[in-house]
């Protein structure tokens, strides 16, 4: 369990570092893509492939990851909480509070009054970047589905007619 616990902390220290990397790639990857279909000329919309689906997931589960790491890590000080609070410009005393979903790490003084450590571009990140990937891990099924419907489906074009299911018949005399 300590494994797990030093693992993730590896984790998130370091993602918000690596997703920008994943987020340009994947990025680049679907823009070459889409180049790709300009210069083909298949601008006609049709669903999309078990390929581009995976570049979507990627890129948006990097994003989620990347956003989330940077707002648990933006309160997350070795400073006590007088201090963390101080840096941020709060005066008075300081109690430090913490959310999970929606990220939130907030000096809230003795009279009340709240001050939020996470920037505001992290939650909306956050959440349509999950949207985003659960639309992408829906749309990856269906062309999985898809996929496995064509290859079992017989060909049409080409061979005898025997495989297609029609019998020859012999020429009339």
């Amino acid at each position: 369990m300590d494994s797990v616990l030093r693992f993730s902390f590896v984790v998130l220290v370091l993602a918000p570092f690596v997703t920008p990397f994943l987020v340009a790639g994947a990025g680049a990857a679907l823009a070459r893509r889409g180049y790709h279909r300009l210069r083909v000329g298949t601008l006609r919309w049709h669903p999309p492939s078990g390929r581009t689906c995976v570049l979507v997931l990627v890129m948006a589960g990097s994003a989620v990851l990347g956003a989330y790491a940077w707002g648990l890590m933006s309160g997350f000080y070795i400073l006590d909480p007088d201090q963390m609070c101080a840096a941020h410009g709060v005066p008075g005393d300081h109690v430090v509070t913490r959310a999970a979903l929606p990220v939130s790490s907030q000096c809230v003084t003795s009279a009340g009054e709240g001050t939020e450590l996470v920037p505001g571009w992290v939650n909306p990140t956050v959440f349509v970047g999950l949207a985003l990937f659960g639309l992408a891990l829906g749309a990856s099924a269906d062309a999985g589905r898809r996929a496995l419907r064509a290859r079992r489906r017989p060909t049409t074009s080409g061979g005898s007619g025997a495989r297609r299911g029609l019998a020859r018949r012999s020429p009339r005399p």
